[in-house]
């Protein structure tokens, strides 16, 4: 079958029925789906409405959408976000002239490898369910440049991206002036953001680092919690080419008596992590040990878990995203909101498990194993490193039943592409490699020549415009009866699940 599995065979409840009531009722006619039908009921049951529009489209207006395009225009004309001068000098510079903008709410710093983005949405939703106003800042995008900067769980509106644009330019223009370098794309939209929040004005920020941690432009906050997701090797010609070396670029976002919310780590890294909480006073929880997913089963459309907090044990928590990673990030996200509430340290209690499940089950990451299409069934994963390639790999293995999985990879050429590619070549029957249409993108025949060593040149098939690669490996996956359960995994960088995502009518 090319469906996530299992199956949902029943019509929703009553919604006033609980995860145990429907166990028992499931338990007495099928005790091998008891598990798989509550979850998929309490799904129903307790979700809440999904969080805002995950990816917004082109605004419909079409004097916005110039406008938007101009203002995208002359974000581009800075350096992008691959070219940087390690200092914060510059934002610490707009954020004086601003007033100070990040200082106006308090924050949730996070930083990490691979995980960020699906973290932050984890606790802007958990937030949210307690009737807080958040501002979350992410990056990179998936579409819509407004994506990074939201509000309440949506993103900016058009006019109010342009407008908060238009309000901090004098002054970006003013720093430009005093600086040797400009303002990078980066910073702009870091200052934007921290704009934006004072001026809604939100209650709390939900603040992802762009990279690494010392010198990122986000960190002229000064956050309460700071979560490190897992760090692995990314990035390694300007963070350090171990565990050890990146961790000490990222803890720099633990300040002085925060509390630091630590995923499982490499060792190395976890190492370095204590000794600069140690140095800050800062107290640290981590993840299986004050912390972690207590049990996890598949559930339709996504997991159903029972995670261990600081404050103790929530059960029944059904969580719409795919792969053991997704339910990692879930216990850490649950834990950096119980830190910023003060559990665990301050109080001993737990957060209310209703508005829990329903955070969880209203989380959307789009491009993280998202289905876009069935018939046959496209899955969407920004992976683009081999720790996350890993993570997407055993995520779909475990979720879908694929007879055959066909890949379509379009890759940036500043990644480690043979460990991307080998985290993937024990579940794909085959591979298209192709290339996005920015200037990062990986040449499509550098990928072929790498692809060809990983799977044997009899696996590996050659499209250079994206469109065609999806094409071909549709027409992989359709092409013969006996692969009825075929599927197609597009992934390799968030530019080409981007670009895929509106290709396949998603945008």
């Amino acid at each position: 079958m090319s469906e996530p599995r299992p199956s949902d065979r029943h019509d929703a409840p009553d919604p006033d029925d609980t995860f145990e009531e429907i166990v028992d009722e499931a338990t007495q006619r099928d005790p091998d789906l008891a598990v798989i039908e509550a979850g998929s009921r309490t799904l129903r049951a307790h979700s809440g409405q999904p969080q805002g529009e995950a990816v917004p489209a082109r605004p419909a207006d079409p004097e916005t959408d110039t406008a938007l395009r101009a203002v995208e225009q002359e974000l581009a004309g800075r350096w992008g976000e691959t070219k940087l001068e390690p200092s914060v000098t510059r934002i610490a510079a707009l954020m004086d002239v601003l007033g100070e903008p990040q200082r106006a709410y308090p924050s949730i710093h996070i930083t990490g490898t691979n995980g960020k983005t699906s973290t932050a949405r984890m606790i802007e939703a958990l937030l949210n369910a307690f009737e807080l106003r958040t501002g979350r800042y992410t990056s990179p995008h998936v579409q819509s440049i407004t994506e990074r900067i939201s509000l309440d769980g949506s993103p900016i509106e058009p006019e109010r991206f342009i407008e908060t644009y238009e309000d901090i330019k004098p002054y970006v223009e003013m720093v430009d002036a005093q600086q040797p370098y400009r303002l990078s794309f980066f910073e702009v939209l870091t200052g934007m953001a921290y704009a934006a929040f004072a001026d809604a004005p939100v209650d709390v920020a939900v603040v992802e680092v762009g990279m690494g941690g010392t010198w990122d432009a986000t960190n002229v906050i000064d956050s309460t919690v700071a979560v490190v997701t897992p760090i692995s090797l990314d990035h390694t010609d300007r963070l350090g080419t171990t565990p050890a070396e990146i961790a000490g670029e990222k803890a720099g976002v633990i300040k002085q008596g925060a509390t630091v919310i630590l995923a499982q780590q490499p060792v190395d890294a976890a190492q370095v992590m204590l000794k600069k909480a140690v140095e800050v006073d800062a107290t640290v929880a981590r993840e299986g040990m004050e912390f972690g997913v207590t049990s996890r089963e598949i559930a339709v459309g996504g997991q159903l878990l029972t995670l261990r907090g600081l404050g103790g044990e929530y059960t029944d928590i059904f969580l719409p995203l795919y792969g053991a990673h997704q339910a990692h990030n879930a216990a850490v996200a649950l834990s950096a909101v119980e830190a910023f509430f003060g559990i665990g340290a301050e109080q001993a209690r737990s957060l209310d498990i209703d508005a829990i499940r329903k955070a969880f089950a209203s989380v959307l990451s789009p491009g993280r194993l998202e289905v876009v299409r069935s018939s046959p069934t496209v899955v969407l994963d920004a992976a683009h490193n081999p720790a996350g390639a890993k993570a997407a790999a055993d995520g779909i293995s475990e979720a879908f039943s694929f007879s055959r999985l066909i890949g379509v990879v379009g890759t940036s050429g500043d990644k480690d592409v043979r460990g991307l590619l080998e985290a993937f070549e024990p579940i794909f029957a085959e591979i298209v490699v192709t290339q996005n249409s920015t200037p990062r993108a990986m040449d499509v025949d550098e990928l072929a020549a790498i692809a060809v060593e990983v799977f044997g040149d009899d696996r590996v098939q050659v499209e250079p415009r994206l469109d065609d690669a999806l094409e071909a490996a549709i027409t992989l996956a359709e092409e013969e009866d006996e692969y009825a359960g075929a599927g197609v995994l597009v992934t390799g960088s968030v530019i080409t699940v981007g670009e895929a995502r509106l290709l396949l009518g998603r945008g």
